[in-house]
């Protein structure tokens, strides 16, 4: 069982806080082992939207393996230099450790900063306190144009709606990619997953950047992977020149258009399989000319045979 601790503060924004809430209590419902805790340093909390709400105090212990999640707020110059956030920012001194996850949304980064934990971290935040970030934590590697990025135990989003896309990242993390994919269906949310870990779903890899084309390109692959997408016919669907789009594919997704591609057609290789197709009727179900074509390409990114599957 993951603890999951929502710290708040005074005017905190309210779509920062309900947005990834939403999308880890349809986890449990299912069937996540999550258990959610409200709290922060005083016991009355008024939201962005006025909304009071009394939560508990902070915890004064966290068991190993519980994650913390701060939440950005209206005004972080005058939001961040109260009592309240200093009370805060000293028990994320004291309590956050290598076996406790930390993930913020949007200017909850700025909380992590103060507190020095994301020294020697790449980390972001909304795109109009990067430089407030980089001010107040010299000694991280603030990243800018992200939607959100994970470094070792601690998660930072650019804010607001990205908070759900990091909410689907955790969801991963902690209980696997086939519940982060069902959250997602559910919520009818667009997915975007950092594209740094191998060990990311491929379906929602690759999508941590805000370019409009490259996401409409992704998006075309990502309903039929079995199809054979020339990179002209997509240039053609996005409006972009063949060379354009694929230099821009590999500068914002940091893959390249072929490779995208044949991850994918090996994760639906691996859900059929999964499924109890045999290993020939899968490989043409996601696009592959035979199973020889598809084991090529299946050993560049999975450490056991297909056969191992079926």
């Amino acid at each position: 069982m993951t603890d999951i601790f929502f710290l708040l503060t005074p005017r905190y924004l309210a779509l920062d806080f309900v947005g990834p809430a939403e999308a880890l209590r349809m986890a449990i419902d299912e069937g996540a082992p999550f258990r959610l805790h409200v709290a922060g340093p005083e016991p009355e909390c008024v939201s962005s939207l006025g909304l009071t709400s009394r939560i508990d105090p902070l915890p004064d212990a966290l068991a190993d393996g519980s994650l913390v999640i701060l939440c950005g707020t209206v005004d972080e110059d005058a939001d961040y230099a109260t009592p309240a956030a200093a009370r805060l920012i000293v028990w994320l001194r004291q309590h956050i450790t290598p076996e406790v996850s930390l993930a913020t949304v949007c200017s909850g980064a700025l909380l992590a900063g103060m507190a020095g934990l994301l020294d020697g971290r790449a980390c972001t935040t909304h795109h109009s306190i990067t430089a407030k970030l980089a001010a107040l934590a010299p000694r991280a590697r603030v990243l800018d144009n992200r939607v959100f990025v994970e470094d070792g135990h601690i998660a930072t989003s650019a804010g607001i709606t990205t908070g759900m896309d990091l909410a689907l990242a955790l969801i991963e993390r902690h209980a696997g990619p086939d519940m982060a994919a069902r959250v997602a269906r559910r919520m009818v949310l667009y997915s975007r997953r950092a594209g740094d870990d191998p060990q990311l779903s491929p379906w929602l890899a690759f999508r941590n950047h805000l370019h409009p084309a490259v996401h409409r390109a992704q998006d075309l692959i990502a309903r039929d992977p079995a199809q054979r997408w020339a990179v002209e016919a997509l240039a053609e669907r996005v409006h972009l020149s063949p060379r354009h789009l694929t230099r821009l594919f590999r500068e914002q997704a940091g893959v390249g258009i072929v490779e995208y591609q044949q991850r994918l057609r090996v994760a639906v290789v691996r859900q059929l399989l999964q499924q109890g197709v045999a290993v020939e009727r899968a490989a043409e179900g996601a696009g592959f000319a035979s199973a020889r074509d598809m084991r090529r390409v299946w050993h560049k990114f999975e450490s056991v045979n297909p056969g191992q599957l079926a």
